[in-house]
C-alpha cells in the first residue's frame, strides 16, 4: 500500500536515470470500483507542466521516485480525458460525502494500492487523523501514532472506498464514481439535510441544485435551520425556487416565505399555482409563533351523518402525497367540527356503521391563536397524533400533527437551552466545540486570569500595598461565581414564569429577594474569612515582630478583597432585573438570547465592580 502524500514531489526519471521532473499529481480513470491510475502529472523543467500515459511510459515506483521506460526524448505527451481526474487537485483537502455513514468529511489523504510493479488504483480517500499528520510529515506520524499505542490508544485509519464518495464541486458533479455508487438523491432528505448543514457554505448550493424538486422540497424541510433554508431557496432561479416551495407541504412552505424578503416572496407566490398560493397566503395571515401558522391544510373531513364505507371512499379518492391521515373529521353541513373518528376504529368497523357511532363528540380542539407550544404541550398531554384547529364558531380550518408539534417541542428547548447558557446541538468531535464548551461552562476561570491581571497593575499603582494584587486575586472568584449565580437565577425566573403570568413576582419583589440572599451570603463569606483569620493570627504573636508568619501580612489585602467580592455580589443581585427585563424584551421581538453572553457580561460587570471597590476600600482603610 502506498499513499498520494508519499508520491507528490518525489523526482522522476528516464530510462538513462536523467532527471525529467518531479510529481505533481495522479490521474485517475472513474467509473470502476476501484479506479486505475491512468496518467501522470510532471513538473518539468522551467516548472513546465507536463502530462503522459501511465502505462506507456511507468516502469517502476516506489515511495522515494518514479522510472520511466523510455528516455526522455521519446516520451509524447497526452491530456486528461472526460472520464478522468485529478486526485491531488480535484479530491485532496476536499470536502466529500461519505454515502455509507452520511457525513460530510474532507480528504486528506488518499490510499492506493499496488497491484504490479506498474500499476496502481486508487482504494479510497483517507479522513482521519492520520491522514493529516502523513500529509505534513511521514516521520510525525510514525511519532504520533507510537506514542498512542504506547498509551493503549491507538490512531486507526480511516479510509472511505471511492464507491462511498460523493463528489461535490461543481465541475465533479457528473462524474461517473462506479457502477454501485450511492448518490446524494438515493438517501433520506434528512440525511441530505444534515450533509448540507455540514457542508461550507460555498458548497451547499452546489448540493442543493442536483436534487430533483421533490428531494429538495424534501430536504429544505428537514433543515433545522430556517436561515439556511430561506439562503438556499433565494440562490435558486424563480422557476426553481417555485416548483420547490409548490412541493412543500404548505405549513412548511409558509415558513419559509416568512423567512424570505418581501419582493422575493412575493414573485416566488406569483409564480405558484392558485390553490398553492392560497393556501399559503392563508397561513401566512396569521401570526408567528400560533397555532394557524403551524397547522395543515390537508385533513379529511366527512359528513357527520355518513357511515365507515362513506369515510373509506373519502380516503381512497385522496391524492398520492397527501399528508398522513391520522383521524378523520366530522363536520355539519355548517363545516363545524362534531366528531373525530380514528382510523384504526374505521378499519375494524361494519362498512355501514355510522360514523357519529365511533366518533369522539367533544373532541379536544386549538383556536388559530394560540401559543405553538401551548399546543404542542397538549398534544403529548393528550397522547394525540393531530389536533384540530377551529375558528370562533366551530368551523374546522386546520390540524397540527404530532410531528410539527414535536418540533415546536424541540425548538423551544433548544431556545431554552441557549438561554441557560448550554450550547445546544454541539459537537464535541467538531474543531472547536470542546473548547467552546470548556470556556462557556468554566467562563470565570477566563475574568478571573483578567482580575489577576487587573490586581496587578493595581498593585503596581499602589505600591504600598505589597503582594495587593496576588491576594485579592483570592476572593476574585467569590465575585465572579456570584455574577454567575446571579445570571442563573435571572434565566431560571425566566423560563419559569411567563412575563403575564398571575404566580410570577414583581421586579421588584424579584430585586429585593436577591439583594437579600446576596446581602446574607455576603456576610456569611465575610464571618468565615474573620472566623479563619482569628484561628490563624495568635495575638501573642503579633507582640514580636521576629514571631509574626509570613502569611499575615497577606491577610489584609485578603480581607480587602473579600470585601469587594461581598460589594460585586449584592451589585450583581441589585441589577438583574436589568437582565430579566432584557430577556423579556428579545422574547417579545422574537430574539435569540445567549445564555453564555449574559454570564459573560454579568461577569464583565462583577469584575470591574470589584477592582473598583478593592480600590476604594484600600484607600479607606
Amino acid at each position: 500500500m502506498i499513499y498520494l502524500s508519499q508520491l507528490l514531489g518525489n523526482p522522476v526519471y528516464d530510462s538513462d536515470g536523467e532527471r525529467v521532473g518531479r510529481v505533481t499529481d495522479l490521474g485517475i480513470a472513474t467509473g470502476e470500483v476501484f479506479p486505475r491510475v491512468t496518467a501522470l502529472a510532471v513538473e518539468g523543467p522551467g516548472r513546465t507542466p507536463l502530462m503522459i500515459s501511465w502505462r506507456k511510459y511507468v516502469d517502476d515506483f516506489d515511495e522515494d521516485e518514479i522510472s520511466l521506460k523510455v528516455v526522455a526524448t521519446d516520451i509524447r505527451f497526452s491530456y486528461l480525458q472526460p472520464d478522468e481526474v485529478l486526485v491531488a487537485r480535484d479530491l485532496l483537502n476536499k470536502q466529500i460525502v461519505d454515502t455509507r455513514g452520511m457525513r460530510v468529511v474532507r480528504v486528506n489523504d488518499l490510499k492506493l494500492s499496488d497491484t504490479s510493479s506498474s500499476q496502481l488504483r486508487l482504494l479510497g480517500a483517507e479522513v482521519g487523523s492520520r491522514g493529516l499528520l502523513r500529509s505534513i510529515s511521514p516521520a510525525l506520524e510514525t511519532v504520533v501514532c507510537r506514542a498512542a499505542r504506547a498509551l493503549g490508544h491507538p490512531i486507526q485509519e480511516k479510509i472511505i472506498a471511492w464507491n462511498y464518495m460523493d463528489l461535490l464541486e461543481r465541475d465533479l458533479s457528473n462524474v461517473k464514481l462506479s457502477v454501485s455508487h450511492k448518490t446524494l438523491d438515493e438517501l433520506h432528505p434528512a440525511d441530505i439535510a444534515d450533509i448540507i448543514e455540514r457542508l461550507d457554505p460555498r458548497l451547499r448550493g452546489q448540493v442543493f441544485a442536483q436534487l430533483d424538486d421533490e428531494m429538495a422540497a424534501e430536504a429544505v424541510t428537514e433543515l433545522d435551520d430556517d436561515e439556511l433554508a430561506a439562503t438556499l431557496v433565494s440562490g435558486m432561479e424563480d422557476a426553481a425556487a417555485s416548483r420547490v416551495l409548490s412541493e412543500m407541504d404548505p405549513d412548511d412552505a409558509a415558513e419559509l416565505v416568512s423567512e424570505l424578503d418581501y419582493e422575493r416572496a412575493e414573485k416566488l407566490l406569483s409564480l405558484m399555482g392558485v390553490n398553492d398560493r392560497k393556501a399559503i397566503t392563508q397561513l401566512l395571515g396569521y401570526r408567528e409563533d400560533t397555532a394557524g401558522r403551524i397547522m395543515t391544510q390537508e385533513f379529511v373531513a366527512v359528513d357527520e351523518h355518513g357511515t365507515v364505507a362513506d369515510a373509506i371512499d373519502a380516503l381512497r379518492e385522496l391524492e398520492e402525497g397527501f399528508e398522513s391521515v391520522r383521524y378523520v373529521y366530522l363536520v355539519d353541513e355548517d363545516n363545524c367540527l362534531t366528531g373525530v373518528v380514528t382510523l384504526l376504529e374505521l378499519l375494524t368497523s361494519d362498512p355501514e356503521t355510522p360514523l357519529a357511532s365511533l366518533a369522539t363528540s367533544e373532541p379536544i380542539t386549538a383556536s388559530p391563536e394560540d401559543d405553538q407550544e401551548d399546543v404542542a404541550e397538549n398534544i403529548a398531554k393528550y397522547n394525540l397524533l393531530a389536533m384540530p384547529v377551529v375558528d370562533d364558531e366551530g368551523r374546522i380550518l386546520g390540524i397540527v400533527t404530532v410531528d410539527d408539534a414535536l418540533e415546536v417541542l424541540q425548538e423551544e428547548h433548544e431556545e431554552d437551552l441557549q438561554i441557560a447558557g448550554s450550547p445546544a446541538g454541539a459537537n464535541p468531535d467538531e474543531r472547536g466545540g470542546l473548547l467552546v464548551q470548556l470556556l462557556s461552562s468554566e467562563m470565570w476561570l477566563f475574568f478571573w486570569a483578567i482580575g489577576v491581571v487587573a490586581c496587578g497593575v493595581l498593585t503596581h499603582l499602589w505600591p504600598d500595598m505589597d503582594l495587593a494584587g496576588v491576594s485579592l486575586a483570592f476572593a476574585l472568584p467569590v465575585a465572579l461565581r456570584g455574577a454567575d449565580a446571579m445570571v442563573h437565577y435571572v434565566i431560571n425566573s425566566f423560563l419559569e414564569y411567563d412575563e403575564d403570568d398571575e404566580d410570577a413576582p414583581t421586579l421588584l419583589g424579584f430585586a429585593v429577594k436577591g439583594v437579600v440572599v446576596s446581602a446574607i451570603f455576603a456576610v456569611l463569606v465575610m464571618l468565615l474569612f474573620w472566623g479563619v483569620r482569628s484561628i490563624m493570627i495568635d495575638p501573642k504573636q503579633l507582640e514580636s515582630a521576629t514571631l509574626i508568619p509570613w502569611y499575615v501580612p497577606l491577610l489584609e489585602p485578603i480581607e480587602c478583597g473579600f470585601k469587594a467580592a461581598a460589594c460585586s455580589v449584592v451589585f450583581s443581585f441589585a441589577t438583574a432585573p436589568l437582565y430579566l427585563l432584557s430577556l423579556r424584551s428579545n422574547d417579545r421581538q422574537g430574539k435569540d438570547t445567549s445564555g453564555v453572553s449574559l454570564r459573560g457580561v454579568g461577569m464583565a460587570v462583577a469584575l470591574a465592580v470589584f477592582i473598583l471597590a478593592a480600590f476604594l476600600v484600600m484607600v479607606w482603610m
